[in-house]
């Protein structure tokens, strides 16, 4: 065998070996860029299923049960700034917003919830704002016998309790107090449901 040969020879290994090298190399390489920028964007966007709770809005909340008591908003409207009267009662105005809400209430227990147990209280804004119901002043426009902390008894149909509200033009985001008051005793426990006004 030639000199020549053997030198061919030995040079096109070589040339194979770096060539291998350079492959493995690229290929350390290559994974490692991407290992890193899954790393790099899993520590930028949230895990599944985080994104859409952190993103989104609370779902609005229409029915609650305190005690043995289910709450549901069944209806809200913005009045506006006049309820027209009669001749034997004059307009009721403000220079904000009327708003009408009724909440129905039904026993889901075993045994009869006493009268005057139950009641709505106030609206409640996105702020923090407290609006007191107009009970007298609207007297004329709600309806009658005021059925509001009736005796609830077990399964029967919701009782439905309205109640008007003088608020801040301002306002948004309303929620209702829902109450329901503990038998013998002072406290009251109470929940907000969300009002299905379009503002």
């Amino acid at each position: 065998m030639s000199k020549k040969t053997l030198t061919s020879r030995g040079s096109a290994s070589r040339v194979l070996l770096i060539l291998a090298a350079v492959i493995i190399f690229f290929t350390v390489a290559v994974y490692f860029l991407i290992k890193y920028a899954q790393t790099k964007k899993e520590a930028v966007s949230p895990k599944e299923g985080e994104a859409t709770t952190q993103n989104e809005p609370p779902k609005p909340v229409y029915d609650v049960m305190i005690g043995d008591i289910k709450f549901l908003l069944q209806s809200s409207k913005n009045l506006g700034s006049i309820l027209k009267g009669n001749a034997y009662q004059t307009d009721l105005t403000t220079t904000e917003y009327l708003i009408w809400v009724k909440v129905g209430a039904q026993n889901k227990g075993k045994v009869n919830i006493d009268r005057y147990s139950w009641d709505l209280g106030n609206l409640v804004d996105s702020e923090g704002r407290n609006f007191t119901p107009i009970t007298n002043k609207a007297f004329f426009w709600l309806p009658k016998p005021d059925l509001c902390g009736e005796e609830l008894k077990p399964e029967f149909e919701p009782i439905s309790c309205v109640r008007i509200y003088e608020v801040s033009r301002e306002s948004k985001g309303l929620k209702v107090e829902v109450i329901s008051r503990i038998k013998n005793a002072s406290k009251k426990q109470s929940e907000l449901l969300d009002l299905d006004l379009v503002q």
